[in-house]
């Protein structure tokens, strides 16, 4: 695991400079997952579990963005979760 260290760490780095961009999450949640979409389906990421994470982040953010009512609740559960699983692989990439 150790020779494969730089190779998650430059991962980790560009998936954390896609979820710093676009607007402040905390003031505009919905905005910021809407504008995370397309560049993290864009993202070449190599490590499986990295890679599963992002994967399932993308779509997250794109059923929050576009849910209203209890389907926009449960969305942001699954949101929450999902950046978690990124955040557990490269910690604080998806705060």
């Amino acid at each position: 695991m150790a020779a494969n260290r730089p190779a998650i760490q430059s991962q980790c780095t560009a998936t954390a400079a896609v979820l710093s961009d676009g607007p402040d999450p905390t003031a505009d949640s919905v905005g910021y997952a809407e504008a995370q979409v397309l560049p993290l389906r864009q993202l070449k990421i190599t490590n499986t579990a990295l890679r599963r994470a992002v994967s399932q982040l993308a779509p997250a953010y794109q059923a929050y963005s576009t849910s209203t009512g209890a389907a926009g609740i449960a969305a942001a559960v699954h949101s929450a979760k999902a950046e978690a699983a990124v955040n557990a692989i490269c910690p604080g990439a998806a705060n």
